[in-house]
């Protein structure tokens, strides 16, 4: 469905992105991991047309994203972690709004904003960050488009609107739709994204699904420090010491964060154990 070749893409000084090749399909739960300056927010708005590459492309159902043709936007939805939103009512909002979405349905949109405790004639500018928030959420689900972009949802979230916000992600997703989350807030997404995308510094250094991923690796939780040949990765933890060996998993269960830990530590070595050449990235002059 998205399609990335060659990309490369620069603010001032040196690229952010060298060669980016990516293919990103539906049916998936993508998750779109990180630090600051990564280059994941940057990614998101050159698919959704609001960032152009210097070279390359970013194609939505074969069509580049730069022509931000109105039939591909209306498929896509995009929750920015910065937002403004009007002096009107969620209602009022929908009315205005929603007509950009040939798909949009208003019961979906009520029963969300009930799930999620947002008052619907209450202004959307008195209300709180995290308010804001779950209500975008609640539209962007109420879009029903077939590719739903969220950067840092659960930030500003109360852990009751997290459950939520998890649920509501796990109803939406079918074969036909793309979803793809960034965030930093691993913890909140386990049970939720796969497959797993990780950038650094404008390189994809991991892209695959959790059962690839534990099909070459797997944790455990140590009550004291040990060693190994086959152990790639290990951190303090409360209640011991987690441990990242190069072997098979026995579940699909995995510990995000530490996941992440191991890849940005070993960056060559987690290339090697996936054969990472399919999206290995390219050094521009």
């Amino acid at each position: 469905m998205i399609t990335i070749n060659n990309l490369y893409f620069k603010y001032t000084g040196n690229w952010l992105f060298n060669n980016l090749r990516l293919e990103i399909k539906t049916g998936n739960i993508y998750g779109l991991l990180g630090k600051n300056g990564a280059g994941k927010t940057t990614l998101l708005k050159i698919i959704t047309g609001q960032l152009f590459p210097k070279e390359g492309n970013c194609k939505i159902y074969d069509i580049d994203s730069r022509k931000r043709l109105p039939d591909i936007l209306s498929k896509i939805y995009f929750l920015p972690e910065d937002f403004h939103l009007p002096d009107l009512t969620p209602i009022k909002y929908s009315k205005v709004f929603s007509p950009f979405y040939p798909n949009f349905s208003s019961e979906d949109f009520k029963k969300h904003l009930s799930d999620f405790e947002i008052e619907s004639g209450k202004s959307l500018s008195s209300m709180s960050y995290g308010q804001k928030k779950k209500f975008l959420i609640a539209f962007g689900a109420s879009t029903n488009c077939e590719i739903i972009l969220l950067d840092e949802p659960t930030n500003g979230l109360d852990i009751p609107s997290k459950t939520q916000f998890r649920r509501l992600i796990s109803s939406i997703v079918n074969n036909e739709r793309l979803i793809m989350i960034s965030t930093h807030q691993v913890r909140d997404m386990e049970q939720l994204i796969d497959p797993i995308i990780i950038i650094d510094n404008g390189k994809i250094i991991l892209n695959e699904s959790i059962e690839s991923i534990t099909s070459k690796i797997s944790m455990v939780l140590s009550p004291e420090d040990i060693s190994a040949p086959d152990i790639i990765y290990k951190e303090k933890v409360p209640g011991g010491y987690a441990i990242v060996y190069e072997k098979p998993g026995p579940t699909l269960n995995i510990d995000i964060e530490i996941l992440f830990n191991t890849v940005l530590a070993n960056k060559e070595k987690l290339k090697s154990i996936f054969n990472g050449s399919s999206y290995e990235i390219g050094a521009k002059k």
